[in-house]
């Protein structure tokens, strides 16, 4: 799937976006909580359609961390022709999740109005996928191998690759989301979703491709943003930590208690999903630690810090992606993560 929306800035893709956002009917949770007391509207646009990578999100609302935090949240998926920065611009949305580094950034050089206010996820999933194969066992091995990938990825994690291990443009193949160029090719290398393309290759063709996750091999972006309009975060301080702390406690339920609740509202936003899909990609964020690991570990999910920012910036302007003048610290706010929110949740769930 195309995890590397740009941010565009005509007003027709504003008026396109906010018409395909109409088509996806909302879900509006309780009124009221336990109490009788009003909860407050507040509407969260995810990048594409229900999964699990959405599943902190989903398990937050099912199991009743945003009412208890005052919030009535409808969670409205992505798709083709939803673009989140721009209905965050519009004011169409309270919250939006931005996919990867790239986005927040975007937002930035677009002067956009909106920030990161968490990252779900401490590694960006993005992962290079081979056939078995003993002439390639590091990324360092591919260099010089001809690697299909999408064309937003040239001006994305491509651009780290270049950097890093030496890849060059020549290596470049198209990638259109088919696996059939691949499974048919046993040389072939492709880009892919952890959590998706190597269970597919395996589902399909019966082998286990060798995945190549790049977070792994340093690659410093976060993944999995909450995105919020900046004059919210500067006028409603309490509303914003009152969501992220909710979130957060949904992702440490997701991946460490029981995940029916959020599966089954992710099957109902989106039939096509199956079951066993959405098991093994709890099973992969688990193993790999996408979402709990590094600073998360220490300061509850949904850690960030400068250097990891920083590092991703300077990787990115020096190859011409950014402008190196990009006020890049407006990408982001640390003002409502590293606090430690669902470390004890999580404590008692692994105990269990």
């Amino acid at each position: 799937m195309n995890r590397n929306v740009l941010v565009g800035a005509s007003a027709v893709l504003i008026v396109l976006a906010l018409l395909a956002y109409s088509l996806y009917a909302p879900r509006t949770g309780p009124a009221n909580d336990a109490e009788g007391n009003a909860l407050r509207p507040i509407s969260f646009v995810t990048d594409w359609k229900a999964q699990a990578e959405h599943g902190g999100f989903y398990q937050a609302l099912a199991k009743g961390y945003y009412a208890d935090a005052g919030l009535d949240v409808t969670i409205r998926p992505g798709g083709p022709g939803i673009n989140v920065p721009q209905l965050l611009a519009s004011g169409s949305v309270d919250f939006g999740m931005g996919s990867n580094s790239f986005i927040p950034l975007n937002i930035v050089a677009a002067d956009a109005g909106a920030k990161a206010v968490m990252a779900s996820f401490q590694k960006d999933p993005q992962v290079l996928i081979t056939h078995p194969r003993d002439d390639v066992k590091t990324l360092e091995d591919m260099r010089g191998m001809p690697i299909m990938v999408s064309d937003a990825t040239i001006s994305a994690f491509w651009v780290w690759l270049r950097s890093r291990f030496g890849f060059t443009d020549d290596q470049i193949r198209k990638y259109t989301f088919n696996l059939a160029p691949f499974l048919v090719d046993e040389r072939a290398i492709q880009q892919g979703y952890l959590s998706s393309e190597p269970y597919s290759i395996e589902k399909e063709a019966g082998f286990k491709p060798q995945v190549f996750l790049l977070s792994d091999h340093g690659y410093p972006g976060y993944a999995t943003f909450v995105l919020a309009n900046t004059a919210m975060i500067e006028e409603d301080p309490e509303l914003v930590q009152a969501f992220v702390d909710a979130t957060i406690k949904g992702w440490v339920s997701f991946l460490y208690g029981d995940a029916s609740p959020a599966m089954a509202l992710i099957l109902a936003d989106n039939p096509d999903m199956g079951e066993d899909v959405v098991v093994q990609a709890i099973e992969k964020l688990k193993e790999y630690g996408i979402a709990d690991s590094g600073d998360a570990l220490t300061q509850g999910i949904g850690a960030m810090s400068e250097e990891r920012w920083l590092t991703f910036f300077t990787v990115m302007s020096e190859n011409g992606v950014y402008d190196p003048a990009l006020d890049w610290k407006q990408a982001y706010t640390l003002q409502f993560v590293n606090q430690g929110v669902g470390l004890d949740l999580k404590a008692e769930l692994t105990a269990e």
